[in-house]
């Protein structure tokens, strides 16, 4: 592995940092209760969805249901097409990943699982990235740092020379867990001494760092 400390990767999470999501998220997984004649999820149950595996919120929306199996067999053969129009990208999301392209690796790691390649390829954004690790991908989702772990292994990286850009606590514990540098994004209540609520303020704290 390489042993010097230049920031060589650039990890973003998806929902909540490339795309205001909720409203996508919502959607979807008040989709999949109507099909079983289930009540729209409780704004609890929103905050869960939107920080977690597929797998995992529709077993916390469909606790006490006899459907949990039969929604999780099901959610992966929705077309999820329809739900990416309720994705929002974040501005200048575009701008910055083509500025960081010729200067660092980029990869994505979030918790999303069949639907991150549709996500970013109707969006435009496949291209930019090296990597894109969803939670299909690893054994142990986040928090775990299995992901983060498996792309500086893809890239022959130290923790010390990649930086993780997630908006929540879940997303600061995967960094601190891989030993990554974190930036909190959208979310100033989270502790974390670098933060962004921007992508033109992301830009401004990438280049304060030690990028090639």
């Amino acid at each position: 592995m390489k042993n010097n400390k230049r920031l060589s990767a650039v990890i973003f999470d998806c929902d909540g940092v490339m795309f205001d999501s909720r409203q996508a998220n919502i959607n979807f997984y008040n989709h999949l209760l109507k099909r079983y004649g289930l009540q729209k999820m409780t704004d609890h149950q929103v905050d869960y969805v939107h920080m977690n595996t597929a797998e995992k919120s529709v077993r916390f929306i469909f606790e006490g249901t006899p459907f949990t199996e039969e929604a999780q067999t099901y959610r992966m053969q929705v077309d999820y097409a329809p739900f990416i129009k309720d994705m929002v990208m974040e501005p200048g999301l575009k701008e910055l990943l083509n500025h960081l392209k010729s200067r660092v690796r980029l990869a994505v790691a979030t918790n999303r699982s069949n639907t991150i390649g549709d996500v970013l390829d109707q969006n435009g954004l496949g291209r930019f990235f090296d990597l894109v690790v969803s939670s299909l991908d690893v054994k142990h989702p986040k928090p775990h740092p299995e992901s983060i772990h498996k792309i500086l292994d893809y890239f022959a990286l130290v923790p010390d020379q990649a930086v993780y850009i997630g908006d929540s606590l879940i997303d600061l514990e995967t960094a601190k867990a891989a030993r990554v540098q974190f930036i909190a994004y959208g979310n100033g209540a989270l502790l974390a001494p670098l933060k962004a609520s921007s992508m033109a303020e992301l830009k401004k704290v990438l280049s304060a760092m030690e990028l090639p």
